[in-house]
Protein backbone atom coordinates (compact mmCIF):
# COMPACT_ATOMS: atom_id res chain seq x y z
CA UNK A 1 0.00 0.00 0.00
CA UNK A 2 1.42 3.39 -1.01
CA UNK A 3 2.02 6.12 1.52
CA UNK A 4 -0.44 8.98 1.78
CA UNK A 5 1.37 11.91 0.16
CA UNK A 6 -0.28 14.46 2.45
CA UNK A 7 0.51 12.63 5.69
CA UNK A 8 4.09 11.81 4.71
CA UNK A 9 5.06 15.06 3.02
CA UNK A 10 8.23 16.82 4.11
CA UNK A 11 7.68 19.28 6.93
CA UNK A 12 9.75 22.13 8.35
CA UNK A 13 12.19 20.55 10.79
CA UNK A 14 13.46 22.06 14.01
CA UNK A 15 17.00 22.03 12.57
CA UNK A 16 15.80 24.07 9.57
CA UNK A 17 14.01 26.47 11.90
CA UNK A 18 17.16 27.00 13.99
CA UNK A 19 19.18 27.63 10.85
CA UNK A 20 16.72 30.25 9.56
CA UNK A 21 15.51 31.83 12.82
CA UNK A 22 17.88 30.65 15.53
CA UNK A 23 18.99 34.08 16.67
CA UNK A 24 17.18 37.22 17.79
CA UNK A 25 18.82 39.19 14.99
CA UNK A 26 17.50 36.77 12.34
CA UNK A 27 13.98 36.96 13.75
CA UNK A 28 13.95 40.75 13.96
CA UNK A 29 15.29 41.08 10.42
CA UNK A 30 12.66 38.67 9.07
CA UNK A 31 9.80 40.34 10.96
CA UNK A 32 10.91 43.77 9.77
CA UNK A 33 10.88 42.53 6.17
CA UNK A 34 7.42 41.02 6.49
CA UNK A 35 5.93 44.03 8.26
CA UNK A 36 7.59 46.71 6.11
CA UNK A 37 8.54 45.13 2.75
CA UNK A 38 9.43 48.56 1.32
CA UNK A 39 11.01 49.92 4.48
CA UNK A 40 9.56 51.53 7.59
CA UNK A 41 6.21 53.27 7.20
CA UNK A 42 4.77 55.47 9.92
CA UNK A 43 1.53 53.88 11.22
CA UNK A 44 -0.03 57.35 11.60
CA UNK A 45 0.93 59.40 8.54
CA UNK A 46 2.56 56.77 6.25
CA UNK A 47 5.83 58.58 5.34
CA UNK A 48 8.94 56.42 5.45
CA UNK A 49 11.45 59.00 6.76
CA UNK A 50 12.36 58.19 10.34
CA UNK A 51 15.07 58.12 12.94
CA UNK A 52 16.06 55.12 15.03
CA UNK A 53 16.09 55.60 18.80
CA UNK A 54 18.48 52.80 19.68
CA UNK A 55 18.31 53.35 23.44
CA UNK A 56 14.57 52.60 23.38
CA UNK A 57 14.60 50.23 20.39
CA UNK A 58 11.99 52.25 18.50
CA UNK A 59 11.58 54.20 15.26
CA UNK A 60 10.33 57.79 15.24
CA UNK A 61 8.66 59.44 12.26
CA UNK A 62 10.43 62.66 11.26
CA UNK A 63 7.11 64.26 10.21
CA UNK A 64 4.63 63.57 13.01
CA UNK A 65 7.18 62.27 15.57
CA UNK A 66 5.03 59.20 16.22
CA UNK A 67 7.12 56.45 17.86
CA UNK A 68 6.73 52.85 16.73
CA UNK A 69 8.53 49.65 17.60
CA UNK A 70 8.91 46.57 15.45
CA UNK A 71 6.03 44.83 17.26
CA UNK A 72 3.73 47.73 18.22
CA UNK A 73 0.36 47.67 16.51
CA UNK A 74 0.69 43.95 15.75
CA UNK A 75 -0.42 40.79 17.52
CA UNK A 76 3.05 40.76 19.13
CA UNK A 77 2.41 44.13 20.78
CA UNK A 78 1.93 44.77 24.51
CA UNK A 79 4.40 42.04 25.42
CA UNK A 80 7.98 41.95 26.61
CA UNK A 81 8.68 38.70 24.79
CA UNK A 82 11.30 39.03 22.02
CA UNK A 83 10.48 37.93 18.44
CA UNK A 84 12.72 34.85 18.82
CA UNK A 85 10.42 33.47 21.55
CA UNK A 86 7.35 34.22 19.45
CA UNK A 87 8.85 32.54 16.38
CA UNK A 88 9.60 29.33 18.29
CA UNK A 89 6.05 29.23 19.68
CA UNK A 90 4.64 29.78 16.18
CA UNK A 91 6.80 26.99 14.80
CA UNK A 92 5.69 24.52 17.48
CA UNK A 93 2.00 25.32 17.04
CA UNK A 94 1.86 25.50 13.23
CA UNK A 95 3.82 22.28 12.70
CA UNK A 96 1.83 20.18 15.20
CA UNK A 97 -0.50 17.93 13.21
CA UNK A 98 -3.16 17.57 15.90
CA UNK A 99 -2.43 20.65 17.96
CA UNK A 100 -0.59 21.18 21.25
CA UNK A 101 -1.82 22.56 24.56
CA UNK A 102 -0.21 25.58 26.23
CA UNK A 103 1.75 23.19 28.45
CA UNK A 104 4.01 22.30 25.51
CA UNK A 105 5.35 25.82 24.79
CA UNK A 106 5.50 26.43 28.55
CA UNK A 107 7.99 23.58 28.92
CA UNK A 108 9.86 23.93 25.63
CA UNK A 109 10.20 27.73 25.57
CA UNK A 110 10.63 28.26 29.28
CA UNK A 111 7.83 30.72 30.03
CA UNK A 112 5.05 30.59 32.63
CA UNK A 113 1.82 28.77 31.85
CA UNK A 114 -0.17 32.03 31.78
CA UNK A 115 2.29 33.50 29.27
CA UNK A 116 2.22 30.36 27.11
CA UNK A 117 -1.60 30.31 27.20
CA UNK A 118 -1.83 33.97 26.17
CA UNK A 119 0.68 33.41 23.33
CA UNK A 120 -1.30 30.45 22.04
CA UNK A 121 -4.57 32.39 22.15
CA UNK A 122 -3.01 35.26 20.19
CA UNK A 123 -1.52 32.89 17.63
CA UNK A 124 -4.89 31.19 17.15
CA UNK A 125 -6.56 34.62 16.83
CA UNK A 126 -4.31 35.39 13.86
CA UNK A 127 -5.33 32.07 12.31
CA UNK A 128 -9.01 32.85 12.80
CA UNK A 129 -8.86 36.38 11.38
CA UNK A 130 -6.81 35.22 8.40
CA UNK A 131 -9.19 32.42 7.41
CA UNK A 132 -12.29 34.50 8.14
CA UNK A 133 -11.09 36.73 5.31
CA UNK A 134 -10.94 33.82 2.85
CA UNK A 135 -14.50 32.66 2.06
CA UNK A 136 -15.10 29.20 0.64
CA UNK A 137 -16.25 28.67 -2.93
CA UNK A 138 -17.21 25.94 -5.42
CA UNK A 139 -19.07 22.95 -4.04
CA UNK A 140 -19.40 23.21 -0.26
CA UNK A 141 -20.51 20.42 2.06
CA UNK A 142 -22.22 21.91 5.11
CA UNK A 143 -23.29 20.55 8.47
CA UNK A 144 -24.42 21.83 11.84
CA UNK A 145 -22.51 20.47 14.85
CA UNK A 146 -22.57 20.74 18.62
CA UNK A 147 -19.55 20.82 20.88
CA UNK A 148 -19.95 19.51 24.42
CA UNK A 149 -22.19 16.96 26.09
CA UNK A 150 -25.28 17.08 28.22
CA UNK A 151 -24.84 18.40 31.75
CA UNK A 152 -26.07 16.15 34.54
CA UNK A 153 -29.49 17.31 35.64
CA UNK A 154 -29.78 19.85 32.82
CA UNK A 155 -31.68 19.96 29.58
CA UNK A 156 -31.27 17.11 27.13
CA UNK A 157 -30.64 17.11 23.40
CA UNK A 158 -30.04 20.32 21.43
CA UNK A 159 -31.41 22.41 24.27
CA UNK A 160 -28.55 21.48 26.60
CA UNK A 161 -26.88 24.59 28.01
CA UNK A 162 -23.55 22.74 27.85
CA UNK A 163 -23.61 22.41 24.07
CA UNK A 164 -22.12 25.03 21.75
CA UNK A 165 -23.40 25.03 18.14
CA UNK A 166 -21.00 25.59 15.27
CA UNK A 167 -21.16 25.39 11.49
CA UNK A 168 -18.71 23.10 9.68
CA UNK A 169 -18.05 23.51 5.95
CA UNK A 170 -15.74 21.78 3.48
CA UNK A 171 -15.05 23.17 0.00
CA UNK A 172 -14.36 20.60 -2.73
CA UNK A 173 -12.57 20.88 -6.06
CA UNK A 174 -13.84 19.54 -9.39
CA UNK A 175 -12.63 16.04 -8.51
CA UNK A 176 -14.50 15.97 -5.23
CA UNK A 177 -11.36 16.41 -3.10
CA UNK A 178 -11.31 18.80 -0.12
CA UNK A 179 -9.63 22.14 -0.75
CA UNK A 180 -10.39 24.08 2.42
CA UNK A 181 -12.47 23.90 5.58
CA UNK A 182 -14.15 26.41 7.83
CA UNK A 183 -15.63 25.97 11.30
CA UNK A 184 -17.26 28.85 13.13
CA UNK A 185 -19.37 29.02 16.27
CA UNK A 186 -22.96 30.12 15.64
CA UNK A 187 -25.64 31.58 17.90
CA UNK A 188 -27.90 28.74 16.86
CA UNK A 189 -29.30 27.04 13.80
CA UNK A 190 -31.75 29.70 12.70
CA UNK A 191 -32.18 31.20 9.20
CA UNK A 192 -30.95 34.66 10.24
CA UNK A 193 -27.79 33.22 11.82
CA UNK A 194 -27.03 30.96 8.84
CA UNK A 195 -27.56 33.89 6.47
CA UNK A 196 -25.07 35.96 8.49
CA UNK A 197 -22.55 33.11 8.45
CA UNK A 198 -22.95 32.52 4.71
CA UNK A 199 -22.43 36.19 3.79
CA UNK A 200 -19.12 36.18 5.64
CA UNK A 201 -17.77 32.72 4.81
CA UNK A 202 -19.14 31.76 1.36
CA UNK A 203 -18.49 33.20 -2.08
CA UNK A 204 -21.56 34.09 -4.15
CA UNK A 205 -22.32 31.40 -6.71
CA UNK A 206 -21.17 28.53 -4.49
CA UNK A 207 -23.16 25.30 -4.53
CA UNK A 208 -23.96 24.52 -0.91
CA UNK A 209 -24.97 20.96 -0.02
CA UNK A 210 -26.30 20.63 3.56
CA UNK A 211 -28.67 18.10 5.08
CA UNK A 212 -32.39 18.74 5.27
CA UNK A 213 -32.26 21.19 8.19
CA UNK A 214 -34.54 24.03 7.09
CA UNK A 215 -32.33 26.90 8.30
CA UNK A 216 -29.59 26.05 5.78
CA UNK A 217 -31.74 27.28 2.90
CA UNK A 218 -30.82 30.78 4.11
CA UNK A 219 -27.49 30.47 2.26
CA UNK A 220 -29.39 31.69 -0.82
CA UNK A 221 -29.43 35.17 0.75
CA UNK A 222 -25.66 35.22 0.19
CA UNK A 223 -26.06 34.49 -3.53
CA UNK A 224 -25.35 30.77 -3.18
CA UNK A 225 -27.21 27.82 -4.69
CA UNK A 226 -28.80 25.48 -2.17
CA UNK A 227 -29.14 21.73 -2.72
CA UNK A 228 -30.25 19.93 0.43
CA UNK A 229 -29.96 16.19 0.94
CA UNK A 230 -32.35 14.77 3.52
CA UNK A 231 -30.69 12.20 5.76
CA UNK A 232 -31.98 9.86 8.41
CA UNK A 233 -31.10 10.46 12.04
CA UNK A 234 -28.64 8.24 13.88
CA UNK A 235 -25.19 6.85 13.03
CA UNK A 236 -26.12 6.04 9.42
CA UNK A 237 -26.55 9.71 8.62
CA UNK A 238 -22.80 10.39 8.99
CA UNK A 239 -21.87 7.66 6.52
CA UNK A 240 -23.56 9.31 3.54
CA UNK A 241 -21.11 9.82 0.68
CA UNK A 242 -22.51 13.29 0.00
CA UNK A 243 -21.14 14.45 3.38
CA UNK A 244 -18.08 12.22 3.62
CA UNK A 245 -15.48 14.97 3.74
CA UNK A 246 -17.20 17.35 6.13
CA UNK A 247 -18.05 14.47 8.48
CA UNK A 248 -14.46 13.21 8.33
CA UNK A 249 -13.17 16.67 9.24
CA UNK A 250 -15.65 17.02 12.10
CA UNK A 251 -14.58 13.65 13.50
CA UNK A 252 -10.86 14.47 13.15
CA UNK A 253 -11.21 17.84 14.87
CA UNK A 254 -13.27 16.49 17.76
CA UNK A 255 -10.83 13.62 18.35
CA UNK A 256 -7.83 15.96 18.19
CA UNK A 257 -9.33 18.48 20.62
CA UNK A 258 -10.42 15.78 23.09
CA UNK A 259 -7.00 14.15 22.90
CA UNK A 260 -5.01 17.36 23.28
CA UNK A 261 -6.86 19.58 25.74
CA UNK A 262 -8.12 18.84 29.23
CA UNK A 263 -11.09 21.18 28.70
CA UNK A 264 -12.05 24.19 26.59
CA UNK A 265 -14.16 27.09 27.73
CA UNK A 266 -16.90 27.63 25.09
CA UNK A 267 -15.97 31.32 24.74
CA UNK A 268 -12.54 30.26 23.42
CA UNK A 269 -13.86 27.49 21.14
CA UNK A 270 -13.86 29.67 17.95
CA UNK A 271 -10.09 30.05 18.12
CA UNK A 272 -9.46 26.34 18.75
CA UNK A 273 -11.60 25.43 15.73
CA UNK A 274 -9.78 28.04 13.64
CA UNK A 275 -6.43 26.52 14.60
CA UNK A 276 -7.28 23.19 12.97
CA UNK A 277 -8.84 24.84 9.92
CA UNK A 278 -5.77 27.04 9.39
CA UNK A 279 -3.37 24.09 9.39
CA UNK A 280 -5.62 22.00 7.16
CA UNK A 281 -6.02 24.79 4.62
CA UNK A 282 -2.22 25.07 4.34
CA UNK A 283 -1.33 21.41 4.65
CA UNK A 284 0.55 21.38 1.34
CA UNK A 285 2.88 24.28 2.29
CA UNK A 286 4.37 23.21 5.63
CA UNK A 287 7.72 24.76 4.80
CA UNK A 288 6.12 28.18 4.23
CA UNK A 289 3.89 28.05 7.29
CA UNK A 290 5.97 30.32 9.53
CA UNK A 291 6.68 33.18 7.08
CA UNK A 292 3.07 33.17 5.84
CA UNK A 293 1.80 33.25 9.41
CA UNK A 294 4.23 35.97 10.54
CA UNK A 295 3.26 38.11 7.55
CA UNK A 296 -0.39 37.90 8.67
CA UNK A 297 0.50 38.38 12.34
CA UNK A 298 2.31 41.63 11.52
CA UNK A 299 -1.01 42.90 10.11
CA UNK A 300 -3.22 41.66 12.95
CA UNK A 301 -3.93 44.28 15.65
CA UNK A 302 -3.06 43.60 19.30
CA UNK A 303 -5.47 41.39 21.20
CA UNK A 304 -7.09 43.15 24.17
CA UNK A 305 -6.68 41.67 27.61
CA UNK A 306 -10.42 41.16 28.10
CA UNK A 307 -10.29 38.41 25.48
CA UNK A 308 -7.34 36.77 27.17
CA UNK A 309 -8.87 36.17 30.58
CA UNK A 310 -7.84 32.69 31.60
CA UNK A 311 -10.57 30.09 31.47
CA UNK A 312 -11.42 28.23 34.66
CA UNK A 313 -10.31 24.98 33.05
CA UNK A 314 -6.91 24.85 31.41
CA UNK A 315 -6.78 24.52 27.63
Amino acid sequence: MGKNKVQFQKGYSLFAFIKDYGTEAQCRQALSKWRWPDGFRCPDCEPSRHTAVKTRDIYQCTKCHHPASLTSGTIFGHTKLPPAVWFLAIHLITQAKTGISALAPERQIGVSYNTAWAMKQKIMQVMKERDDGNPLGGTVQLDGVYWGGERHGGKRGRGSENKTPFVAAAALDGNGHPVAMNMNVAEGFRPAEIARWAKQHLKPGSLVCPDGLACFSAVTSAGCDHYSIVTDSGPHSVSREEFSWVNTMIGNVKRAINGTYHAINPKHLPRYLAEFCYRFNRRFQLGDMLPRFAFAAARTPPMPGRLLKLAEAYG
